[in-house]
């Protein structure tokens, strides 16, 4: 009976997260995360003709650089929109890329369908981890390779997120960056994997105007900022914003007109056994 109530309840959430995912403007706010992607997936050094599914995908901040060099690109994303804008943005470049709308916890693809598997800032928003990690574990072929990058707590963005969780009601899931955290990403994927590497790394935010205005491009682009802000009266909407720019601020290297600090994720690296 438990399962059978919980089902409608896990339908109405993933219903909640579509539309945070597609609110606001994420193709606008991923341009100023591309170089971060680039370095990320450059690191991994996939060999071109290679299966790659790149898990919450968003707009194709990574999967597009992967296409770029000749990898066999399927890049997956809960948001109908992203999945049309990386479409887009691929046929633009007359990239061979495919894009669908999927959920990181239950993946359309058969066992053993790809080479590599990465998820960068993606997966770790699902509700239901332990589905993530299986699903992950399912798609990558034997001695294939499955990569995370996932905001850690201690990092800049998961203040930025306790920030923001401090003025709305608890979203009853299990904190994202919990995939930030050694212990819990070993409890998760290692019966599945025959090696795991984790190194700590910084992710350099860089952007050409003041940090007032990034808190703004996160208002108006990001969706759970964006869904934040509109969960607010304008009072505390005030409070939010304020302490957000004071959070950037004390973090920022940019001087006054531009904003550079780096964000702590924990690059994940493992082997399917």
């Amino acid at each position: 009976m438990a399962t059978i109530a919980a089902a409608p309840e896990i339908d109405n959430l993933k219903t909640r997260l579509r539309g945070t995912w597609m609110a606001g403007d994420y193709d606008r706010f991923s341009r100023y995360m591309e170089d971060g992607a680039r370095l990320f997936y450059e690191q991994l050094d996939i060999p071109a003709g290679s299966d790659l599914l790149d898990v919450a995908c968003g707009s194709g901040q990574l999967a597009l650089w992967a296409a770029r060099d000749g990898v066999k690109v399927t890049g997956v994303d809960i948001a109908p929109n992203l999945v049309l804008r990386a479409q887009a943005r691929a046929q633009g470049e007359g990239l061979k890329a495919r894009f669908l709308e999927g959920d990181a916890e239950d993946l359309p693809f058969e066992d053993a369908s790809f080479d590599v598997v990465t998820s960068l800032i993606g997966a770790m928003f699902a509700p239901r981890p332990e589905l993530v990690a299986s699903e992950l574990l399912r798609v990558c072929s034997p001695g294939g390779t499955i990569a995370m990058g996932n905001w850690t707590a201690e990092g800049f963005v998961g203040q930025m997120f306790k920030t923001i969780a401090s003025f709305i009601a608890p979203s009853g899931m299990p904190s994202p960056v919990l995939w930030g955290n050694e212990k819990i990403v070993r409890e998760r994927l290692g019966g599945g994997v025959s090696s795991l590497k984790m190194t700590r790394r910084q992710y350099l935010f860089n952007y050409p105007f003041p940090p007032s205005d990034v808190v703004e491009l996160f208002r108006q682009c990001y969706g759970p900022a964006n869904r934040a802000f509109e969960s607010l009266k304008d009072e505390d909407a005030s409070k939010l914003r304020q302490e957000l720019e004071v959070l950037w601020s004390s973090h920022n290297r940019g001087g006054e007109e531009l904003t550079i600090l780096p964000a702590e994720y924990l690059e994940v690296i493992a082997v399917r056994a």
